[in-house]
């Protein structure tokens, strides 16, 4: 089973916005991508954290996702994408529904995967959480000075991988637990 943890993060909301996702394949590799967006919200960048990292897994495997946003969580737990279908794309409350062109992408992505939707108390300590909210902050930092150096791009948004070279490379984990630091919780 592929683990996935996800995160989002805004600089003003809205603002520049950096994503960033850490996948743990079956044989303990770790991977770790992350981008952004000059003008978004945190909430379109924890949806575009989950579809970036989908993506990334070929249809049919199975999934645990991790996630420290209740807003993507729910949609699928609690039965809100569902019920969004079904309301023609309308909320409980009769309006239309936020971020639905990733929604749809999204939705596309776990229909042919075994995705299970987990959360995680942000900011409390949980290794691959605080990871992803390091390397989302990070973009979202980068994306807010570059439209002070160049002028904006239509684009599609900035993925970037990180280079070997720096110091925080994916790495193989023989025994999760033996490289987190002390006092953290494995999920393995």
């Amino acid at each position: 089973m592929i683990k996935i943890y996800t995160d989002g993060s805004c600089l003003g909301n809205p603002g520049a916005g950096g994503w960033a996702v850490v996948i743990v394949d079956e044989q303990n590799h770790r991977e770790e991508i992350f981008g952004g967006e000059v003008n978004t919200t945190n909430n379109r960048m924890e949806l575009t954290a989950a579809i970036r990292a989908l993506e990334k897994i070929s249809a049919g495997d199975r999934v645990e996702l991790f996630t420290d946003s209740s807003y993507l969580k729910n949609a699928f737990t609690n039965g809100w994408l569902a019920k969004w279908k079904r309301n023609g794309w309308k909320t409980a409350n009769k309006k239309p529904v936020l971020n639905k062109d990733l929604w749809l992408e999204l939705d596309e992505l776990i229909s042919s995967r075994a995705v299970n939707f987990n959360w995680v108390k942000g900011h409390a300590g949980h290794f691959f959480n605080e990871r992803c909210d390091e390397l989302a902050r990070g973009a979202a930092a980068r994306i807010k000075v570059v439209p002070k150096i160049l002028p904006p791009v239509k684009s599609a948004p900035r993925i970037e991988k990180i280079p070997k070279s720096t110091p925080v490379k994916p790495k193989k984990i023989s025994v999760p637990e033996e490289n987190l630091p002390r006092g953290q919780l494995s999920l393995f």
